[in-house]
């Protein structure tokens, strides 16, 4: 027995599942935020990315030490920079976003001590570095410049008379 044509294709239409594929713009994967780097030192410049279900209307990101900072529709999300105050201790701030849809999401940042080095790093002998040492080292340099400087005038007058 013999299939018509159009009968097969309508029926091989019905066995093969139908994918409907979503052409709409990109949607946000999620609510979250996020803090770039997360672990900072305080007087440092962080930034901010976060994400609502809708991506362009601002939203509001607050954090301890900063306080209230908008975050604004750029690049398919929600960005913002800004300074964690020199005078903010060490610790863990949590960082919240309120979306306008009243969504919410958190995150943290870690603020670090500031600490400066009262010294360079000990990567050698130090022979230049101040102290006891320095001024020896130093002149017997200058004592071995000059002893080479004086051979070899002495080596050049003796080719010259001999």
């Amino acid at each position: 027995m013999r299939i018509p044509v159009p009968a097969a294709l309508a029926a091989l239409a019905l066995a093969v599942p139908v994918v409907l594929i979503d052409v709409s713009p990109a949607r946000a994967v999620g609510v979250f935020v996020e803090v770039n780097p997360s672990t900072v030192r305080a007087g440092d410049e962080i930034g901010i990315r976060a994400s609502c279900d809708d991506n362009l209307k601002a939203a509001t990101v607050t954090i301890d030490p900063t306080g209230a900072i908008i975050v604004s529709p750029r690049y398919g999300f929600l960005t913002a920079t800004a300074r964690v105050p020199a005078t903010t201790d060490a610790g863990d701030y949590d960082v919240d976003l309120k979306c306008p849809d009243g969504k919410t999401a958190k995150s943290t940042l870690h603020v670090v001590v500031k600490v400066e080095p009262v010294r360079g790093p000990a990567t050698g002998g130090g022979g230049t570095a101040p102290g006891r040492a320095a001024p020896f080292l130093i002149g017997g340099g200058l004592v071995a410049l000059a002893a080479g400087l004086a051979l070899s005038v002495v080596a050049t007058r003796r080719r010259r008379l001999g």
